[in-house]
């Protein structure tokens, strides 16, 4: 059963991914078969997925995390939210992040 994605989630970095910033951009590479799509072998987060990625420490949740976005790019919440939700979604469906709670 998939757990649903929430700004009460937390999640973290799978330990079925490396992701390693190169040159600005965040390249995660799957270490596990089975993970994002058969055809793509690297990732590539843009700015604000590269910002996400960096907060998702298991310890806070979304809302936390969208909070700390809102503050660094100077934007409103309900503008973020969506993009948040959207990418760690993305992210959880293709195995590269886990929820650890979802309260």
């Amino acid at each position: 059963m998939e757990s649903l994605v929430t700004l009460n989630s937390i999640c973290t970095v799978s330990e079925d991914v490396v992701a390693r910033e190169i040159e600005g951009e965040m390249i995660i590479i799957p270490i596990v078969s089975g993970i994002g799509d058969m055809d793509d072998e690297l990732y590539t987060l843009n700015e604000t997925g590269h910002a996400i990625w960096h907060k998702l420490d298991g310890k806070r949740t979304l809302r936390d995390v969208l909070v700390l976005l809102a503050n660094e790019f100077e934007a409103p919440i309900a503008v973020l939210e969506k993009d948040v939700l959207g990418l760690v979604g993305e992210l959880v469906s293709r195995r590269m992040l886990v929820i650890l709670s979802a309260s």
